[in-house]
């Protein structure tokens, strides 16, 4: 393979979320083609985006090797700065004390306006962000993830309603997978109930409340106990499918990113088939 091909795929699997493939698919193009600045970045981007001591150490390894040969590359010292950034200036400091020199150098070398002087800037916004900055990014990725599992729901009541699903017409089209992969977790006469309760969401959330507080308050006012939640396990059901919706969800994604793996690896091998 190609390092265009291999960086082609590092990017493919770290949209994913398949950081793991992607350090994979890095260090099989860097054994193969020997070092290369792209290839240390995606390795080190997908050690970081574990968000991990350990991780965070080794793609500071990445970075400072590629930097070794290509101490003029930035992509790679741009990486390296996020990293800098992140890092907790007590437990790190040597870390963190790369940040200015890091900055110095790719002031020299990205000029006002390129693409590399807009991503530092982007970086050190980042790092110097507040409190309340960090709460309105928690709660819009939360926002984000709510609404992504009202849609997927709503995709899977649609094919539930039509009788079941059909296979995705692509193995890398993500909300096609991940609505067969939920049909199957609920396929079964055993989940029967959840295939309902999937089907009419709203409504069983709304049903499922009055009889939980109904159920609360007889218990307290017949004297058996004080305070009761024992109502609240009318909702069972309901969480037992939305933890289906989202087993569905995180199978889904495995199945992309190995679909998406082994297009990758096939490539080379159709490249090199003999024509004819």
């Amino acid at each position: 393979m190609t390092r265009d091909a291999y960086a082609d795929r590092c990017e493919d699997l770290f949209a994913l979320g398949g950081f793991t493939e992607a350090r994979k698919a890095a260090e099989a193009g860097l054994a193969e083609l020997g070092p290369d600045p792209v290839l240390y970045r995606w390795l080190g981007l997908a050690h970081a985006a574990e968000d991990d001591d350990d991780h965070d150490a080794d793609a500071e390894a990445a970075y400072e090797a590629g930097l070794a040969q290509w101490p003029d590359d930035l992509g790679l010292l741009v990486s390296y700065l996020e990293l800098c950034l992140r890092a907790d200036t007590w437990s790190y400091p040597g870390r963190a004390a790369r940040v200015e020199r890091l900055k110095e150098r790719i002031a020299v070398l990205a000029p006002a306006g390129s693409p590399e002087a807009a991503r530092v800037d982007a970086a050190l916004g980042w790092a110097g962000r507040g409190y309340w900055q960090d709460v309105r990014q928690r709660t819009a990725a939360a926002t984000a993830d709510r609404a992504a599992s009202t849609s997927h729901a709503d995709d899977v009541a649609e094919a539930l309603a039509r009788g079941g699903g059909r296979a995705p017409a692509h193995p890398e089209d993500l909300r096609a997978v991940e609505v067969a992969a939920a049909l199957e977790l609920l396929d079964g006469p055993g989940r029967a109930p959840l295939r309902l309760v999937v089907r009419h969401r709203a409504a069983a959330y709304a049903t499922a409340l009055l009889p939980a507080i109904a159920t609360n308050k007889a218990l307290v006012l017949s004297g058996a106990v004080s305070y009761s939640v024992w109502g609240w396990i009318w909702f069972v059901p309901l969480l037992l499918a939305e933890s289906r919706l989202r087993q569905a969800r995180r199978l889904a994604r495995e199945r992309v990113i190995a679909a998406t793996a082994a297009r990758h690896a096939a490539a080379p091998e159709a490249g090199q088939a003999p024509a004819g």
